[in-house]
């Protein structure tokens, strides 16, 4: 039977509220990090979000993307594991290497800075392991979301799929704010692939590309005030006439 209400539009997403332009939802988007464990987001909700991310582009039409969405006792098993693990010392090992294997500047540079500016906010000193150790294994417990999605790809596509991915999940985060909601994608779950794939019952074939946290934000939260830095366009633009 079709989801889809009849006289409804067809995203299947609520009108009762303004919508932000493009514009707006690309600038405004920020990883958030405190949401509202009492405000469910809907079975409908998060398919008609999905569908609309699934017009994104990708080469020859392929759709390289697998979605799972977990909540309720699948999730608090996936906490359970994944903060054990972490809490225990282990630091896993992810099937790829999302940042670069040898640091350098200017990479180096920014990623210090969005650590010290998220850890100064909270006032959490770096050399304070307890304190940072407490924070990060939030991320295991999808800050609060209600709900969350994992993204898997298929282990024989290359590159291009992946970059395809990326646009997949922007235009997810982007309709997730266009009807209210935010989201914080994480990669931290993927040195733990090893332990989230069979709680996910994802097949062999498949590898674990992030996580995402999704639902509402608390607006008094400290942490959700955290905004990153961006580089200006004239300063990685090069015009070659």
């Amino acid at each position: 039977m079709d989801r889809h209400r009849e006289g409804e539009p067809t995203t299947g997403c609520p009108r009762t509220r303004r919508k932000v332009n493009v514009s707006e939802a690309i600038i405004g988007r920020q990883s958030i990090r405190a949401f509202d464990p009492t405000r469910p987001v809907t079975d409908d909700l998060i398919l008609a979000l999905l569908d609309i991310a699934a017009r994104a582009p990708s080469g020859s039409n392929i759709q390289p993307w697998h979605v799972y969405v977990v909540r309720g006792d699948r999730q608090k098993k996936i906490t359970a594991v994944c903060s054990e693990r972490f809490l225990g010392g282990d630091e896993g090992d992810a099937e790829y290497h999302y940042y670069p294997k040898n640091w350098r500047q200017p990479y180096i540079g920014r990623r210090r800075e969005t650590g010290f500016g998220l850890y100064g906010l909270l006032g959490i000193e770096k050399s304070d392991t307890k304190a940072v150790q407490d924070y990060r294994v939030t991320n295991y417990q999808f800050f609060g979301a209600p709900v969350a999605l994992f993204f898997t790809i298929d282990r024989d596509m290359e590159l291009g799929s992946w970059l395809d991915y990326g646009m997949f999940l922007q235009s997810l985060m982007l309709a997730a704010r266009d009807n209210g909601l935010e989201t914080c994608p994480q990669a931290a779950f993927c040195p733990y692939y090893d332990s989230v794939m069979p709680l996910l019952e994802a097949p062999e074939e498949q590898m674990l590309v992030c996580a995402m946290s999704v639902g509402y934000p608390v607006a008094a939260a400290l942490i959700n005030t955290f905004r990153t830095s961006r580089l200006s366009a004239d300063s990685f633009t090069q015009f070659v006439d």
